[in-house]
Order: structure tokens, then sequence, then C-alpha cells
């Protein structure tokens, strides 16, 4: 297989002055170039900053074979917008001109690299960014293929970064995350892939389609260290199911044949419909309210169906339940199975 062939731009001053304030550490190019090497072959590196006011960090930079771009010493946002315009231009000129170069790292948390970004995916070049989560604008890692946050990476030994973020973006921290909230991701994840997929979905498939869904997902945030391991957990878990595939340590995924433990959430499906009226039909709308009501927690999602619909006609095929379509009314009712 061809070797991915990557360009890096560094807006170092957004970085050196994040890790410095928002994590009180120096910033260390080394984590990152260890993050790319497990992407693909970098084969050009290039930071933009006034050095001069970064003259500790030149030795650092260029022992990774990092070329630095020195920006004519100016005062304030005019420096800083010139060499914001200079590693804009830089990476547009040499998408066009290197078209051996499919991946484009452009390391920075400033959302006015964000029309940079769109424009580097529209010349149909994947690009990765790299920022700190306090000081990353929430309008970049969307934009993105894929974000990193730089204290999430391995090797980067840093206190717990802070909750407030330097960005003009109002939005709030990104709250913990869990294993129940993981599971329902990767179920209407799958679920997905397998309606649209006319194959079988391989596990970095899964994970493409994770990250297109959220740039920043990342398997550390869970506390695994790689892919495969989240898998064989989910696996050990009965959430899904792997089987060999012809690309070895990418096994296909899909779910259990008796289905991700549903069988309970039936059972208060069909209680709910009883203890509102055990022989007519109950209309299908409000129907999960009041499945709440005795289940605060019951979520659809949580067992790879995307909506709730689909998980009614799944109860349906096991014979919990009949689903019954008024044209008249437009409008579904079900009744418990006879």
């Amino acid at each position: 297989m061809e070797d991915v062939r990557i360009a890096l731009f560094v807006d170092y001053e957004n970085l050196a002055i994040g890790a410095r304030e928002d994590l009180g550490i120096t910033f260390d190019f080394r984590p990152v170039a260890e993050a790319l090497a497990d992407r693909g072959r970098v084969v050009v590196r290039r930071a933009y900053a006034d050095w001069s006011r970064f003259a500790d960090d030149r030795r650092m930079l260029t022992d990774n074979h990092i070329e630095l771009i020195e920006i004519p010493q100016r005062r304030g946002a005019v420096r800083k917008n010139a060499a914001d315009i200079k590693m804009a231009v830089d990476a547009v000129e040499l998408a066009f001109e290197r078209d051996y170069v499919t991946t484009f790292v452009i390391c920075t948390g400033d959302s006015d690299f964000s029309p940079l970004v769109h424009k580097l995916r529209e010349l149909n070049k994947q690009v990765i960014g790299v920022g700190l989560k306090a000081s990353t604008s929430a309008l970049l890692p969307p934009a993105c293929d894929e974000f990193l946050f730089y204290e999430n990476l391995d090797g980067v030994d840093a206190p717990q970064a802070k909750v407030i973020r330097r960005s003009s973006d109002d939005s709030p921290p990104v709250s913990g995350k869990d294993l129940d909230t993981l599971d329902a991701l990767v179920g209407r994840t799958l679920s997905g892939l397998q309606r649209s997929a006319d194959t079988q979905v391989r596990s970095s498939e899964l994970k493409r389609a994770l990250l297109r869904k959220d740039s920043t997902f990342s398997e550390a945030d869970y506390g695994f260290r790689s892919f495969g391991e989240l898998i064989n957990h989910l696996a050990d878990r009965g959430r899904v199911v792997l089987s060999d595939s012809a690309r070895q340590g990418d096994p296909v995924v899909s779910f259990p044949q008796d289905g991700r433990g549903e069988g309970s959430a039936f059972s208060l499906l069909v209680d709910t419909i009883k203890s509102i009226d055990g022989k007519k039909p109950v209309p299908l709308s409000g129907l999960k309210d009041e499945m709440r009501k005795a289940s605060p927690k019951f979520s659809e999602k949580a067992f790879g169906y995307n909506g709730f619909l689909q998980f009614v006609k799944a109860a349906r095929a096991k014979g919990v339940v009949d689903l019954e379509f008024d044209e008249e009314s437009g409008a579904y009712s079900v009744t418990v199975a006879s």
C-alpha cells in the first residue's frame, strides 16, 4: 500500500502560548511527530512565527527537521495576521503544486484557519487538525477530517487542562464520556453502515465513520490504547461480534444475532402498551415518552437503533408487538402480539 504523504503546517505561536498558559508546560513537538508517524510519511514540515520570541524553541524544532518560516517583526495583531496569511497561502500553493501530498496537518486552534481547511478538503485533501482543548475554537474541529488534542497525545505529561476557553467561542467545555455513551455511539454508527454498505463492515471502516461524525473522536478518551482494544472490549461485553477478514488485524464487525440485550427493552415496551391499553391499538406517537416515565434512561440508540420506529419494527420482527399504519391518519399504532 502506498504511504500517506503528509504536509505539516504549524501556527507555532498559537500552540506555544496555549501550552504555556493552558497546561503550564513548554510545547514539545515530539508527541505530534509520533502521532503523525502512525498516520503516514511527513514530507513537508513548516512552522510559522516571529522566532525572536521563541529563541529557546528553535533548537527543539530544528532537531525535529522543521523548517522555520520567519515572520517579519511587527506589532500585535498585524504580526499574527501576517503569520496566518503566509501559512494559508503556502498550504494552498503546496496543494496545487504537489499532487502526491494527500494529507495536510494544520497545527492551530484558531478558527481563522477554517476557510483554509474547507479549501484543502475541496481540493480532495485529507485535513488533520492539532490544537489544545482550552484554546481551540469550537468551529475548527468539525471542519477537519480528524482533530487531535495535544494534551491527549502519547508523551504529553500535562496537568489537568483549564476548563476556561481563551477563544472567542462561548461553548462550554466537553463533558466527561463514559462507556455507555461509547456503546450507543458505536451501535448507531455500525447500524448506519450496515444499512448503507453492500459488503461487510470492517473495523477500520467503522473508525473512519466515527471520525466523520466527530472529528475529535479518540478511543483514548474512554481509556483504550487503540481502536482494536476498544472493539475487543465491546465484543467481550457482547455488544458486537468480531470475525476474520481478508485484511489481517482489521476484523469484520457486526451485531450479535440475538441482539444487543434489547430483550429487556422489548419487555418494557410490552408492559407500557399494557399499562395504556392492553387490547386496543396504542398510537406510536407518545409511546416513547410513556416508556421513559417507567424507565427514564431508556433510549433505543443504546441498542443501535437510529430511531424509535426502527426499534418498534425490530420488536415486531421478534414477534413481540404488532405494528399497523393507518393511511387515513398517516400514523402508526402498536399492539401487544397475540
